[in-house]
């Protein structure tokens, strides 16, 4: 039984919370280019992504912020794009095609129970949960899972809309990321989203 599935087990008391899934045309509107203007994924994964690394998009949509963290680590690299939603993928697909990333990306749909991940344990530097964490049913199962993807010293970069996730849930969603082991080290600085960077435990 691998980590990821062990940590799972414990969470079997953890019931799913109402939740709402963003509908796939909507991926459009979250895939435009103006909202660079409040969330440059260049600046923000930039000075935490290097060529060669192995990242994990959780609930990618259509690639936002995929393609360009796909240039970030090269033809070196890898990036697993995550979503509930086969719609979403299959448009993430075409882009990634499009631009000549698609050697990097590999796409999984996902199930509400299942992220899909269990193979890549101890394997991945940087994890996303973007815009994505106040649409999981079972989140402190979600953290346990980014902890068991992450080498240690990996990152996970959690970004929450403000106009979804209020102070409060968000700092909900932080303690259930501290349960699960993982440390705050960074405040990011949007102005209309939360957003914290959190390392995995190095081991000693």
């Amino acid at each position: 039984m691998s980590e990821m599935v062990a940590q799972q087990d414990t969470q079997h008391d953890e019931s799913p919370r109402d939740h709402h899934v963003c509908p796939w045309w909507m991926g459009y509107l979250i895939a435009s280019p103006l909202r660079k203007l409040g969330e440059n994924p260049e600046k923000i994964l930039g000075p935490m992504v290097k060529p060669g690394m192995t990242a994990v998009d959780f609930g990618s949509a259509m690639g936002f912020f995929s393609l360009p963290l796909a240039r970030l680590v090269g033809d070196q690299g890898r990036v697993v794009c995550v979503d509930l939603q086969r719609r979403m993928l299959s448009t993430l697909q075409k882009r990634a095609r499009r631009k000549g990333l698609d050697q990097i990306i590999e796409t999984r749909e996902c199930s509400r129970e299942d992220l899909g991940v269990d193979d890549l344990s101890g394997q991945v530097d940087v994890a996303l949960a973007i815009h994505v964490v106040h649409e999981v049913p079972f989140p402190r199962r979600f953290f346990m899972t980014c902890r068991a993807v992450l080498k240690p010293g990996g990152r996970l970069i959690l970004i929450e809309p403000k106009g979804h996730v209020t102070n409060q849930e968000f700092e909900a969603t932080k303690t259930l990321a501290l349960d699960a082991g993982l440390t705050e080290c960074e405040e990011l600085q949007l102005k209309k989203s939360h957003a914290l960077v959190f390392e995995s435990p190095t081991r000693g």
